[in-house]
């Protein structure tokens, strides 16, 4: 198993939020990861309780992708996408956000970068939003709780990849 990192979050200036990561991975295998539906179907997890029902991922730049999560119990769902605006593989990840069913105002564009850091691959993500209140409610959220399940999960798979 993976050794156990921690999620770490913090604001800068009025809008974003930076996320930072490290996992016990090279960047290429921590890029396929991120990018690729096989594995994100694996470990990106939605709201606790649910699974991902549909992902798509046409990954080029003005690729478009669109996540899904689902409860077996209803018919609802969560939905996200938007569009990819640089892609540099296995350094730079480039893409827009916004929820289809509106819970912060706007969109979203958020800009994940891998660098290898002490023999480990560190996630620096930047998540810049349309406001600062925006911003605030995403922090409000479970958002770091559940990127903090999301991680661990994810450290579990990534010496498969």
């Amino acid at each position: 198993m993976a050794e156990f990192h921690r999620v770490n979050i913090n604001t800068h200036g009025e809008r974003d939020i930076i996320v930072t990561r490290a996992f016990e991975a090279n960047r290429t295998q921590l890029f396929a990861a991120l990018t690729l539906p096989e594995h994100l179907t694996r470990w990106l997890l939605g709201p606790i309780g649910w699974a991902m029902s549909l992902c798509e991922v046409d990954l080029r730049p003005g690729g478009k992708y669109r996540f899904c999560w689902s409860r077996g119990s209803d018919a609802h769902e969560v939905a996200m996408g938007g569009t990819y605006v640089e892609i540099d593989p296995p350094y730079t990840l480039i893409a827009t956000e916004q929820f289809e069913r509106l819970w912060y105002p706007g969109q979203a564009l958020i800009t994940q970068t891998l660098s290898k850091r002490e023999g480990k691959c560190s996630l620096h993500m930047t998540m810049s939003y349309e406001s600062r209140d925006a911003r605030d409610l995403v922090l409000k959220s479970d958002m770091a709780a559940g990127l903090e399940l999301s991680y661990q999960k994810l450290d579990n798979l990534l010496p498969g990849i």
